[in-house]
């Protein structure tokens, strides 16, 4: 049986929504991320991040710029004590304008492909894990790949989802794990 997980959507969950055009070296965490991932771990989780980059496909960042700003925001994680054990992303985007990127794919979230690909990778069990998100995609993605539960971050409590929880910010949704750890454990 593999480690429990918690996978996190990157752009609006760990890191500011800034739009599509994420590829920058200097972009900050999210410092209730931070806290967030400390708590997460504490308790034995595994964290990754799993991101779908349709600029890739866009042709807005190459793949090569997008890992200069994912190994520089891995080393801020890690350097706030807060280290991601895994992060992929999708590059993929039907009807992007650069063709290699341009295809249906079974890792652009909804579909589980991601999640599955960081589980088989790292040895995870879906069933025991959850996906914390802040889009309905990441709660569909879970759902997929059979996570156990999903978390939406919303500005908009009322926002209809498909969420077991819906929450303010990635501190609220690492409680809200921890909590339904407990009860469970408990």
């Amino acid at each position: 049986m593999g480690r429990k997980a918690v996978f996190l959507d990157r752009d609006g969950t760990i890191i500011p929504e800034t739009g599509a055009r994420t590829a920058d070296p200097d972009i900050e965490p999210l410092p209730e991320a931070v806290e967030a991932i400390k708590k997460l771990r504490a308790a034995g989780f595994l964290v990754a991040v799993a991101t779908n980059q349709a600029a890739i496909a866009r042709g807005y960042f190459t793949e090569e710029e997008l890992a200069v700003a994912h190994e520089a925001l891995l080393g801020k994680f890690a350097a706030a004590g807060a280290p991601l054990d895994a992060l992929d992303y999708c590059p993929h985007l039907p009807g992007g304008s650069v063709p290699e990127y341009a295809i249906v794919c079974d890792c652009r979230k909804p579909k589980p492909g991601l999640l599955l690909r960081i589980a088989a990778e790292h040895d995870i069990d879906l069933g025991s894990s959850y996906m914390i998100g802040d889009a309905e995609r990441d709660v569909l993605a879970a759902r997929a790949a059979g996570c156990k539960a999903a978390v939406l971050i919303a500005p908009d409590p009322q926002t209809a989802t498909q969420a077991d929880a819906v929450v303010g910010d990635i501190g609220d949704a690492a409680d809200w794990v921890l909590h339904v750890e407990a009860r469970k454990n408990g």
